[in-house]
């Protein structure tokens, strides 16, 4: 389907003296998977029950396809919203709840049955067409809210947290039949979620939203490896965020000191200096045997090691003071990290990345037990 071109422009939304959205702007393609990523209270719903026109903007524009639709009503938009709830008619079938939007379309009873047969098709509910919601998992309850709002052939399909209310399990196996009826019916989706797998794994691009604003927006891996904010490299996964003293450029890279300890960070802003922070991914903290010499090594103490299935998650306090996480892959060995180990932990110079130290904060404690929910 051709359109579905969504930019936001300098959109505003205030609640009395309460700013919810503060001045975004956002591109997003015909075509593509769209993320709005935060935790609660950031903005990313109210985002979209913009997009959606259930909310009018106190400022910007809303465009579609070049048109300007911030003050059009929602039935005027060629769009439609999947909820975290599925609002299914718990009176009617699936393929009478499928149908429901079509009578305003007013199409025939011939070209109702054909679209709504080819839309369970696309789900994969043909076979539970007669059956009434309460006779359904919640998967396939989100299986018929999808074909519901897709059998409208809107150009943008928006979606609230949809896959929130599922067990794990189920959300991991969904994450991937989400992204792959998004390619198959080819027209963008504006998923807004505070789950970070979720993000990661169905987006093409990535908005980082807190408190009203635009932190970071790139393709999945960008954001999680190149993070350009403190508050990113901390929402989006797990990270070792540590405070240092930036030197400026050095070998390549940039010298920063944590405590007594002088480092080469090779990714981030070369140029800070002063204050800053520093960060790596657990994945990429090595550990090795007590008194290891080298670039970027500093001793530690294991405090305790955590399994998982297939890592191990081993937090280390650091000789400076701080603590942090190293995950392990599980290889079946015999081999663990006892607590009270004596280590040296090597930070590679290509996975430790700085960051400046002013402008962003860092997540404040109601954000974080949210991400540690997400995650």
């Amino acid at each position: 389907m051709a359109g579905g071109e969504v930019q936001l422009v300098d959109l505003v939304k205030r609640f009395g003296e309460f700013t919810a959205v503060a001045g975004i702007n956002l591109e997003m393609p015909p075509g593509e998977f769209f993320s709005l990523l935060g935790p609660s209270g950031c903005g990313k719903t109210t985002t979209l029950r913009m997009i959606a026109g259930f909310e009018r903007p106190t400022e910007g524009q809303i465009l579609l396809d070049e048109v300007d639709m911030a003050q059009t009503p929602p039935h005027k938009r060629n769009v439609n919203t999947v909820f975290q709830n599925y609002a299914l008619f718990p009176h009617l079938t699936v393929e009478e709840n499928v149908a429901f939007g079509l009578k305003y379309q007013k199409a025939t009873k011939e070209e109702s049955t054909e679209r709504v047969g080819k839309a369970l098709e696309l789900v994969q509910m043909t076979p539970f067409a007669k059956r009434r919601p309460n006779q359904l998992s919640g998967g396939q309850q989100q299986r018929v809210a999808l074909a519901r709002a897709l059998i409208l052939n809107p150009k943008v399909l928006l979606l609230d947290e949809p896959l929130g209310a599922l067990d794990a399990k189920l959300r991991k196996r969904l994450q991937i039949e989400l992204k792959t009826l998004q390619e198959e019916v080819g027209i963008t989706f504006i998923y807004v979620t505070h789950d970070q797998e979720e993000a990661l794994t169905m987006s093409d691009r990535i908005a980082v939203m807190s408190q009203g604003r635009v932190e970071q927006v790139g393709p999945p891996k960008e954001i999680y490896e190149s993070p350009s904010t403190a508050y990113v490299a901390d929402f989006l996964g797990v990270s070792n965020l540590m405070d240092a003293k930036a030197g400026g450029v050095s070998d390549g890279g940039c010298k920063v000191s944590i405590g007594e300890f002088s480092l080469i960070a090779g990714q981030g802003d070369n140029d800070t200096a002063g204050d800053a922070k520093v960060t790596i991914r657990p994945e990429r903290v090595i550990i090795e045997a007590q008194g290891t010499s080298g670039q970027n090594r500093l001793p530690a103490m294991v405090e305790r090691t955590i399994y998982v299935g297939s890592t191990l998650q081993v937090i280390l306090h650091l000789a400076t003071g701080q603590t942090i996480q190293a995950w392990v892959p599980n290889t079946g060995s015999d081999e663990r990290y006892h607590s009270g180990d004596a280590v040296a932990v090597e930070f590679p110079r290509d996975s430790l990345r700085v960051l400046p130290q002013g402008g962003t904060a860092v997540l404040e404690e109601a954000e974080l037990d949210v991400a540690t929910d997400a995650s």
